[in-house]
């Protein structure tokens, strides 16, 4: 069973930078898709960045040029580099991992409906 462990939320100020981390266990598949999404109270759940095993990344307009993606093959690890945060940036952020069938359509409606799910982290943003 594909487990995804997020870390490395917080509370921080306005302008300041987190690192998130997903910990993938048992998801070692040759053609993937990952990817981060947010949820803030009394808001849908929103895409914030993919990333697919051709390494193509793809961010939502409101993280662009703040937020990076990437992934360390060899620790099957996720990561979200978050610079510049906003108090709009506040929310539980989760990683997600496509279901292998589904892994060709890696943009966020197919990833949102066809993934693995973590437990999510808390960024909170003050200003």
């Amino acid at each position: 069973q594909v487990q995804l462990v997020e870390s490395g939320g917080g509370s921080v100020q306005s302008g300041g930078s987190l690192r998130l981390s997903c910990a993938a266990s048992k998801y070692t598949y040759r053609n993937y898709c990952m990817g981060w999404f947010r949820q803030a109270p009394g808001k849908e759940r929103e895409g914030v960045a993919r990333i697919n095993s051709d390494g193509s990344t793809n961010y939502a307009d409101s993280v662009k040029g703040r937020f990076t993606i990437s992934l360390d093959n060899a620790k099957n690890t996720l990561y979200l580099q978050m610079n510049s945060l906003k108090p709009e940036d506040t929310a539980m952020y989760y990683c997600a991992a496509s279901h292998p069938y589904y892994t060709a359509y890696c943009d966020f409606t197919s990833l949102s409906r066809n993934a693995f799910w973590g437990q999510g982290t808390q960024v909170t943003v003050s200003s």
